[in-house]
């Protein structure tokens, strides 16, 4: 009886995880289809290791949604490279692209995304000093972006 107990318990486990790992596999072709379309329109491609991705709430429904940060590079054949922030919500139907914006890159600063709490994205930043690099922004700071009417407005 112990046996088919365990037995039963792993069966339905391995089902769960079958479950989530089928959910978040098309979360991830959602998010990749939303960046690969948009890189297509600006001749670049993802730098895909880059790619961060923070569960949170952020349109006050109670469901956890996602903040992507990505970073397209190479438009049109350059050096450059923009660090973008897209959000994703979720419905019935699955994940939603909701809006981007753009939140560093070459000469302008670099982010780290660090989390969602209580409807606001938070970032690490890199700004840069004046005797900075191209290359090399080292004045740390932070900001928060919040998601209102579907548009992300900085904080």
């Amino acid at each position: 009886m112990k046996n088919i107990l365990v037995f039963s318990l792993l069966f339905i486990l391995l089902g769960m995880s079958a479950l989530v790992s089928s959910a978040q596999n098309k979360d991830t072709a959602v998010i990749t289809g939303f960046i690969s379309k948009q890189a297509t329109q600006e001749s670049g491609t993802e730098y895909e290791s880059a790619r961060k991705v923070v569960k949170g709430d952020l349109n006050r429904d109670g469901v956890a949604d996602l903040a992507v940060l990505y970073k397209i590079e190479g438009q049109n054949g350059s050096n450059n490279y923009v660090q973008y922030l897209a959000v994703f919500t979720r419905n019935k139907d699955g994940l939603v692209p909701v809006t981007y914006t753009v939140v560093g890159g070459k000469s302008n600063r670099s982010v780290e995304l660090t989390s969602i709490r209580n409807n606001v994205i938070s970032f690490k930043t890199l700004n840069y000093g004046p005797k900075d690099a191209a290359c090399c922004p080292s004045k740390k700071g932070a900001t928060r972006f919040v998601l209102v009417n579907s548009k992300l407005k900085e904080l």
